[in-house]
């Protein structure tokens, strides 16, 4: 079938309004479930393959995600689905008004590599609970993941309600040129500015979740222990190939020296005195991105880590100090196991800097006073992020999750999963018992009245 014809078999089913019931929504969210529990095998497997994912790590930040997604949204959709009434000033004597939500229709949700079963179904929850159709674009870079996505998708799911779609850039770019209800990109910045053009030209609404540098700033008064190991776990998650990950510590020169020493333990007690030898440390998608790192590795002074398995496109956790904005790893995002440092020595300082720079799509701050925590969170602009952590705001169903400014538009998980393929559609129910004569043209009176009440 032709991109063309999945995209009317799909459009021809969603007029159909097979999709609107709520029992059908359930029942669907179920066969999702389902299908991830009878294939949890191949799915280690083939996250083995890609990124050499451990099971734990395939599971917590992958299958796990996406159960408890299900799990929250089939307890809650009823509820969601319920019209929303709305007050009405007195001008509206008699009347009722309300919020329907309803599904956009066809779908196209293209995903990335790395959490690739997690970030190309955890939208599709959120579109299937809308009542959407969805056409799903893996990458081609995790063809293992994507070949078994496509393989579950199309036993489990008639392509004319879910299909998965393979194949590279020119596929993507077949699929862009269809006209689509509504788009859900996760990806680069880049890309990101071109899946927008393209959705312009049919008017069409997107989500983007991209990416950006997201800071970690610790603060003289953090704890020193926790700090270092949850930096070390969010950073080096994945070797470091997550959007959210802290793209570069901002440390108070103060307690500098005390937190790496820190660091290099936590790293040493994660990941064992050698990564490189774990079968279970997680490797580089490929070469391009594998020797792109690399060049990161020629400035500054290699505090931890800095060796590499080119034969298994591996990385060590990479702690680099004595780095400056002007240098290659700080002009844009890193995506790998390489953490570089920055030191200061007043907070106000960090955020005139922080200020000049693209929003990112996540801010960690490590620090007791609550003063100093109110003041990153008002005056700095991000997408989300934590106090004292990292990462962990993301898997809290009941938290928006998405960026602002270059770091992306809309936002998803849980409630916001469905909000964001619905459509709220604003309704009046107007009486015809009687009839306000206020709002017709007439005599003075009329607009005396009716100026009173407006103004």
């Amino acid at each position: 079938m032709t991109i063309q014809a999945l995209v009317q078999s799909q459009r021809d089913y969603f007029l159909s309004g097979e999709t609107l019931d709520y029992r059908f929504r359930i029942n669907q969210l179920r066969k999702l479930r389902s299908m991830l529990e009878n294939y949890e095998k191949n799915i280690y497997r083939a996250l083995k393959q890609d990124l050499n994912k451990s099971k734990y790590e395939s599971f917590t930040t992958e299958l796990g995600f996406l159960f408890n997604e299900i799990k929250h949204t089939e307890k809650h959709l009823k509820d969601w689905m319920e019209d929303e009434s709305c007050d009405a000033p007195i001008t509206h004597k008699g009347t009722k008004s309300f919020i329907r939500k309803e599904p956009y229709g066809v779908t196209l949700v293209i995903s990335p590599w790395n959490y690739p079963l997690q970030l190309a179904i955890a939208p599709v929850i959120g579109a299937i609970s809308a009542g959407n159709t969805v056409i799903i674009k893996p990458s081609e870079y995790s063809q293992s993941s994507s070949s078994l996505l496509a393989k579950m998708m199309r036993e489990t799911f008639d392509p004319k309600y879910i299909a998965v779609v393979e194949g590279a850039k020119e596929v993507s770019e077949q699929l862009l040129q269809e006209k689509f209800d509504y788009i859900f990109f996760t990806g680069s910045t880049a890309v990101g500015k071109i899946i927008m053009r393209e959705a312009s030209k049919h008017l069409t609404p997107v989500t983007l979740e991209l990416g950006g540098k997201s800071p970690a700033i610790i603060d003289r008064d953090a704890n020193i222990e926790l700090s270092a190991k949850r930096i070390v776990w969010g950073k080096f998650t994945n070797a470091g190939q997550t959007c959210v990950a802290p793209d570069f510590l901002y440390i108070h020169s103060k307690i500098k020296d005390k937190l790496l020493k820190e660091m290099k333990k936590q790293l040493k007690s994660l990941y064992k005195k050698n990564p490189l030898g774990n079968d279970d440390y997680v490797r580089i998608i490929n070469e391009n991105h594998f020797n792109r790192l690399l060049t990161y590795l020629e400035n500054g002074t290699i505090v931890q880590g800095g060796n590499i398995d080119r034969n298994q496109l591996k990385i060590e956790p990479t702690i680099i100090d004595h780095i400056t904005w002007n240098d290659p790893v700080m002009q844009e995002e890193i995506f790998g196991p390489i953490l570089p440092v920055l030191s200061f020595e007043d907070l106000e300082e960090v955020i005139r800097t922080l200020k000049t720079m693209d929003k990112p799509l996540a801010l960690y701050y490590f620090g007791e006073k609550e003063k100093n925590q109110e003041k990153v969170i008002t005056k700095l602009s991000f997408g989300g992020g934590c106090i004292n952590d990292t990462l962990y705001h993301l898997a809290n169903p009941n938290l928006p999750f998405g960026g602002v400014g270059a770091s992306g538009m809309g936002a998803y998980h849980g409630k916001y999963s469905f909000e964001t393929f619905s459509h709220r559609k604003s309704i009046l129910k107007q009486t015809t018992k009687f009839d306000l004569p206020l709002r017709y043209p007439g005599g003075k009176l009329a607009f005396s009245i009716i100026k009173k009440v407006m103004k």
